[in-house]
C-alpha cells in the first residue's frame, strides 16, 4: 500500500477516482493547498467516499518548504504535483534529499538546468511517458481575465468545456521506471561528412533532428534536447551539454559555453554516444 502526496487539490467525487484509488493501491492520499500569507489546509483520504473529505487546517501556509509539508513529504512514498516553476530546482532537491519517488510537471527548459541535467546524466531522473513535443494545457482560475489584459500571449489561451485553459511549455519529470525508457530508438540514417559536420570547437558531429541520428556512427554526437524524450540508457550514454561548460577537453571559465559551426553558435546541444 502506497502513501501518496499530491500538491494539487481537486475533488474526488467520480467513479473513476474510486477505481483509481483501489487500482493504485493507495493507503493514504494527502493533498495540500497553498495560501500566500495565511494558514492553509490539507485533505487526507484513506478510503474513497462519495463526499469530499473535510479540510484540516494547517499551522503554516502550505509552502512545500514549510516544516509541516516536509513532514508530509517524509511520510509519503510518491509525490505528484506541479511545483512552482521558479522553485523547480529547490523542489527537486528536496525530493532527492529524502529519496522520494515522484511524478511532477516542470518547464521544458528545466531539462537544461545544471542541477536537473546532472540527475538526468546520472540516470536518477528522466522525462515521463507523455511526448514532450505535445502541447500541455492547464486549467486556469476564474479571474484569469485580469491577467490576460496585463500579459496577452498569442494563441496561449483557449476554452475547453467552458473552462479557461492556458498553453505552457512543460513536460513530466519522474524517477519512476517507464516502458519507453527501455525502448530502442530506431535508427535508419547513414553517416556522411557532408550531412553531419563537426563543430569548430569540439570533436563531435552535429545532428539537428533526433530522427537523423546515424545508425553507423559511434563517435560523440551533439543532439537537440528533445533527444531526452527518446533516451534509452542501454542504447546511448550522455557525455555532457553545451551550456554547462562540460564539453570535454575545452577549458571554460564560466557556465556559458556553446557549440559552433563556421563560427555560428547553435542552440543547446546534448552530447551523446552510442553504446556498442
Amino acid at each position: 500500500k502506497r502513501k501518496f502526496l499530491a500538491g494539487i487539490f481537486r475533488k474526488f467525487n467520480t467513479g473513476n477516482d474510486k477505481i483509481n484509488f483501489a487500482h493504485l493501491g493507495l493507503k493514504k492520499l494527502i493533498t495540500t493547498h497553498y495560501e500566500n500569507d495565511k494558514p492553509s489546509y490539507k485533505l487526507v483520504i484513506t478510503e474513497y467516499t462519495e463526499k469530499d473529505p473535510p479540510r484540516e487546517t494547517l499551522l503554516q501556509n502550505g509552502d512545500f518548504r514549510s516544516d509541516e509539508c516536509v513532514e508530509f513529504l517524509k511520510e509519503s512514498d510518491i509525490v505528484a504535483t506541479n511545483p512552482p516553476f521558479s522553485l523547480f530546482r529547490e523542489f527537486v532537491s528536496l525530493l532527492e534529499k529524502y529519496n522520494k519517488k515522484y511524478i511532477i510537471i516542470g518547464n521544458k527548459n528545466a531539462l537544461t538546468y545544471k542541477e536537473i541535467f546532472s540527475l538526468i546524466k546520472s540516470n536518477k531522473l528522466w522525462t515521463g511517458h507523455r511526448n514532450i513535443n505535445k502541447d500541455m494545457w492547464l486549467i486556469l482560475p476564474d479571474d484569469t481575465e485580469k491577467w490576460e489584459k496585463i500579459k496577452p500571449v498569442k494563441d496561449a489561451y483557449g476554452l475547453e468545456q467552458n473552462r479557461k485553459i492556458k498553453h505552457i511549455m512543460a513536460c513530466w519529470f519522474t524517477n519512476l521506471d517507464i516502458k519507453k525508457r527501455h525502448e530502442d530508438l530506431i535508427l535508419y540514417e547513414h553517416y556522411n561528412e557532408e550531412k553531419y559536420p563537426k563543430y569548430d570547437n569540439y570533436d563531435a558531429i552535429n545532428i539537428d533532428k533526433v530522427t537523423e541520428i546515424p545508425c553507423d556512427y559511434y563517435g560523440i554526437m551533439g543532439v537537440p534536447i528533445t533527444f531526452l524524450d527518446k533516451y534509452n540508457p542501454e542504447q546511448f550514454e550522455i557525455i555532457g551539454i553545451t551550456n554547462h561548460g562540460d564539453m570535454a577537453g575545452i577549458p571554460y571559465t564560466n557556465d556559458n559555453c556553446f557549440a559552433e559551426i563556421n563560427k555560428k553558435r547553435l542552440y543547446v546541444r546534448i552530447f551523446i554516444r552510442r553504446i556498442k
